[in-house]
């Protein structure tokens, strides 16, 4: 058994950002992002990941035996607070633009359409970037107003299936300290 505690990976800082459909996805974990927008500071339960995965299983006439186990339905979503209360973070939570006199119409309903998203995990010098190419605000939590508490803003963000080539993916992640391209 081989040990490398220079191998473990610490969450300890990172960003969210996103962006309309129209822009351009990042090409690498450091790739310069062009038309994203910082989020800003997230909760410090940081970000969760969530791939969620349902089954059929096929068993044989003659025994009962599992012959087969395939994936009827499956998705990937990302929830996270924003703390700071600024004009992308509000339109994001609500669904809906803020009018110029700071002003919006609140409709439950709304997700604010489909967007891309970036997070960007950092431990030092290693990054690991998930970029969604087409995602959704799909969920958001309770807003609550509490003295000494930051007003936070849950959402959760659904990545849909997007097919570039012949690959069929809903998120892509790079990790900084496995790239082997040598700046390439």
């Amino acid at each position: 058994m081989s040990l490398d505690s220079s191998n473990v990976r610490v969450a300890v800082t990172g960003a969210v950002y996103n962006a309309p459909k129209t822009a351009t996805s990042p090409t690498s974990a450091t790739s310069a992002l062009t038309g994203y927008i910082d989020l800003g500071y997230v909760g410090d339960g940081g970000v969760t990941e969530t791939r969620d995965r349902s089954t059929n299983q096929i068993r044989g006439w003659q025994n009962g035996a599992l012959v087969r186990e395939v994936v009827t339905e499956s998705s990937i979503s990302y929830q996270l607070v924003l703390l700071e209360t600024k004009k992308e973070n509000i339109e994001l939570y609500y669904g809906s633009k803020v009018a110029a006199n700071g002003s919006l119409k609140v409709n439950p309903s709304k997700t604010g359409g489909r967007q891309k998203f970036v997070i960007d995990v950092i431990d030092d010098d290693d990054i690991i970037r998930i970029d969604v190419p087409d995602g959704e605000v799909t969920a958001v939590g309770d807003q609550v107003y509490s003295n000494g508490e930051p007003i936070g803003y849950e959402v959760t963000f659904t990545g849909y299936e997007v097919t570039v080539g012949d690959e069929t993916y809903s998120a892509v992640k790079w990790y900084s300290a496995l790239d082997t391209t040598d700046g390439e």
